[in-house]
């Protein structure tokens, strides 16, 4: 699986960072997603899409 993050559409809402926060974070000075994992091991894919469908703006791509 490769994520990937769209963060000038992301709107800061942290549901990602909360869901999974060994692969998502926020930036401290805009709250924007930082992808701190952009291939997480095998038995966190099923987290990473949970995290990926709470993103309001969709922000998120787990492929």
């Amino acid at each position: 699986m490769r994520i990937q993050v769209d963060s000038d559409s992301c709107v800061g809402s942290g549901q990602c960072a909360l869901a999974l926060p060994e692969v998502f974070d926020q930036d401290d000075a805009d709250g924007r997603v930082v992808l701190l994992d952009d291939r997480p091991p095998a038995e966190l894919h099923g987290t990473v899409r949970e995290a990926a469908s709470r993103c309001p703006v969709q922000a998120i791509t787990a492929q």
